[in-house]
């Protein structure tokens, strides 16, 4: 009996032991990435505003995300550069000052967001933001660019810029870019209010080393495709910097969008393109994220319409004579959302599409068929644009996509009418086998009845496990046309160049055996 009394003692000694032993530091707060992420973003409970920060997964799922305390803000999502000798970016600093920002990589742009704040809660429908403090070794601004590439400053602390900003309820807003000018560990505080309702929050970045690369030579215009957009990841060292990694897509993803049958316009909101895979059958569908839950339908169910709200004029300047002439009218389905025009991405983060394909997804532009020209192009954090798709250049044109990516760039069409644009993807199942699809979307620009446009499927066509579909086979590998250009990647790794802006990133994929580049200016 004694000798149990012991052991039972001894036991709850141990116990006692085990649970007062003082927990060991929380490991490093999680990176998060920030690629599509909502940087800031401002929800309203009950009678309360609180500060958070949601990855690209989580805005999608409409989860609330983290608070910001819990997190760093992932240096993969950033890059290195140099203050571009461009109207409107002084406030950085000189031309050639290295800054390094965060965000806007490979079409990701970050965003400030209020949607979980309805409309009509708070007075005048505005929350403003503050910049309480910076903590850290150099300047902070935040800014947002245009799809012509035209910055305005939003945050900063550095003399004379701009200490706040105010953000509509009910909205999302890109792209949210924060710059520093010297690396190290920072802590940036933020002031949300409305009327009597306040919150603070601090958010924790470690800027790397900045480190601009030089620009690359021209490449020849037989270079094989694009990666087009990549979403950044591992932080660059002194004279290495390496490459963006596309974040998990979360388990759940499987379940949140189902198929969905019946024709339906869309012109406001969010839809992606992108293909699914089914054992052999490998087809291009629409991820409609416009109603909840998300749903994803046939391309030839779908019409995206480009209403006149879209509508704007050609900046004056060399970089966007690709669009036409200066002053002349284009519609814009822009890189970064805007309430009242549908915002249209492209997305390989099906699970199917994760789970089993080898290698990157190839994007093929093969037809347009329309009263004008259609272009698809990125604008980079310093203001450059990048041309993926260009439909005055020959066709078919490419660009290759890596698995797990969620990207948007800037779809614009020079005159209003219908156009049908004929896509066609392609990839290598995990067993081998060639996959391609070719199909059809349905776009209606301007003031036209977008119900015209359904019925431009002639060219679909299926696909099945050795490779070849209705629509044509893939092709082989086509050169690229546009301004964009890449590099096949050697045993040393590959840069992603913005040329004009001295923005260099290196973009390192696990998943891959072979890796490209782009540049993204």
């Amino acid at each position: 009996m004694t000798a149990m009394k012991r052991t039972a003692s001894l036991l709850a000694a141990i116990t006692l032991a085990i649970t007062t032993i003082p927990a060991a530091a929380d490991a490093e707060p999680r990176a998060l990435p920030v690629a599509g992420a909502d940087l800031v973003s401002i929800r309203l409970d009950g009678d309360r505003l609180s500060l958070r920060v949601r990855d690209a997964a989580q805005a999608r799922r409409g989860e609330p995300g983290h608070d910001p305390a819990d997190v760093t803000l992932d240096a993969d999502g950033g890059a290195a550069g140099t203050v571009p000798d461009r109207a409107g970016f002084g406030f950085l600093g000189k031309p050639g000052t290295p800054v390094w920002v965060l965000g806007g990589a490979g079409g990701g742009f970050p965003f400030w967001d209020t949607t979980a704040i309805p409309r009509g809660r708070l007075a005048g429908d505005t929350v403003t933001l503050r910049l309480r403090g910076i903590a850290g070794p150099g300047r902070f601004h935040a800014y947002t660019v245009s799809s012509f590439g035209v910055p305005t400053p939003l945050l900063g602390d550095a003399e004379g810029a701009p200490r706040a900003m105010t953000l509509p309820a009910g909205a999302r807003n890109g792209a949210a870019l924060w710059a520093f000018d010297t690396p190290g560990d920072y802590r940036v505080t933020l002031d949300a209010s409305a009327g009597q309702l306040t919150a603070t929050a601090t958010y924790q970045i470690e800027v790397p080393q900045i480190a601009p690369a030089l620009p690359a030579p021209a490449a020849p215009k037989t270079a094989p495709a694009s990666a087009a957009a990549q979403v950044p990841a591992t932080p660059p060292r002194q004279d290495t910097l390496r490459a963006p990694e596309a974040p998990a897509v979360p388990k759940v993803a499987a379940r949140a969008a189902a198929p969905a049958t019946g024709r339906k316009v869309i012109a406001d909101g969010h839809v992606d393109m992108g293909p699914q895979l089914d054992g052999n059958t490998w087809r291009i569908r629409i991820r409609d994220d416009t109603g909840s839950p998300p749903v994803w339908r046939e391309l030839s169910d779908v019409v995206i319409h480009a209403v006149d709200k879209a509508k704007i004029k050609v900046p004056s300047g060399s970089d966007y004579a690709f669009l036409g002439p200066a002053g002349s009218d284009v519609w814009l389905l822009p890189q970064a959302q805007q309430s009242g025009i549908v915002w249209p991405g492209w997305n390989t983060q099906d699970p199917s599409v994760v789970g089993g394909i080898r290698g990157d997804v190839t994007w093929q532009l093969t037809t347009v068929d329309g009263p004008g020209e259609f272009k698809l192009f990125l604008t980079g954090s310093f203001g450059k644009p990048d041309v993926l798709f260009d439909s005055a250049k020959s066709l078919p044109q490419q660009v290759s996509i890596a698995p797990n990516t969620h990207a948007h760039g800037n779809w614009a069409f020079t005159e209003p009418g219908v156009y049908h644009l004929g896509v066609r993807m392609s990839g290598t199942t995990t067993a081998g086998k060639g996959v391609s699809d070719t199909r059809t979307l349905n776009i209606a620009v301007g003031p036209v009845d977008p119900n015209t446009a359904f019925g431009g499927g002639s060219k679909d066509g299926g696909s099945n496990g050795d490779g070849t579909n209705g629509g044509g086979s893939n092709g082989g590998s086509l050169a690229r046309t546009g301004s964009g250009w890449v590099i096949p990647a050697g045993a040393a790794g590959v840069l992603l160049l913005i040329a004009g802006a001295g923005l260099v990133v290196a973009t390192r994929r696990r998943s891959l055996n072979n890796t490209a580049i782009t540049r993204l200016q």
